[in-house]
């Protein structure tokens, strides 16, 4: 007998703003590994990283996530007034304050911000701020981590120390779920790649058959619309 997926989405339906965003929507996701949502702007694939989070309450359906402790970076990091430690320390109140000091510490070094621990979050770049965010998502070990675009805004230097965080996070047990428009990315990190548009699933499968090959005319049409780019340089 198959486990139960980690998260069931049944039949979601979402409006806002009087716009339908998800339409009947089902989707199911294993525990373990990096699940990618890729798609057209539009598409739905922000609301359900929402909508699986707890943070938007949809008009139908059933939502069913069984993690204990998740952790969601969002494109526009939100980061309080304080020290880059002390943003991620603010998810770790619980422990005790040596194993807090020294996962802020760890996690600043992981992504590659520990000679800024002192300085302010808010002087921080852009880039330098969703490493941050990244940083504190880390600190929390959390089973379910969600991302919305996590290395829109960072240089390719630093869009590699993200993945190879996430890459760690996931072989260490951490369920995630990306949401992306960097379909390089996509095709180096996720395991199960699913397809949204009008606010419904329209394919899904692994990364090498739905970047290389989609089925539906939906995938078809998103895929050949996006620039060139190296779906996998080695051989098959």
């Amino acid at each position: 007998m198959s486990a139960a997926p980690l998260i069931r989405l049944d039949d979601i339906g979402l409006s806002l703003d009087g716009r339908r965003i998800l339409d009947r929507l089902r989707l199911e996701i294993a525990a373990g590994g990096v699940t990618a949502l890729i798609g057209p702007n539009g598409a739905g694939k922000s609301v359900t990283l929402r909508v699986i989070d707890g943070l938007l309450r949809p008009d139908s359906g059933v939502v069913r996530v069984a993690s204990r402790r998740r952790a969601f970076v969002f494109q526009r990091p939100a980061l309080i007034r304080a020290s880059a430690a002390a943003n991620v320390a603010l998810a770790l109140k619980a422990l005790p304050r040596r194993e807090r000091a020294a996962r802020v510490a760890e996690a600043l070094a992981r992504v590659g911000l520990a000679h800024r621990s002192r300085d302010a979050a808010t002087r921080f770049s852009g880039g330098e701020q969703q490493r941050l965010a990244l940083a504190r998502a880390w600190a929390m070990r959390p089973d379910l981590l969600l991302l919305d675009e996590p290395t829109a805004s960072l240089d390719p230097a630093a869009t590699e120390i993200v993945e190879e965080l996430l890459g760690a996070m996931a072989r260490a047990g951490t369920t995630v779920v990306l949401v992306s428009h960097n379909l390089g990315q996509v095709a180096r990190l996720a395991g199960t790649v699913l397809v949204l548009a009008a606010g419904r699933v329209v394919e899904q499968g692994p990364p090498r058959r739905i970047l290389s090959s989609p089925r539906t005319p939906e995938a078809r049409a998103y895929l050949a619309g996006e620039l060139p780019w190296t779906v996998f340089a080695e051989a098959s």
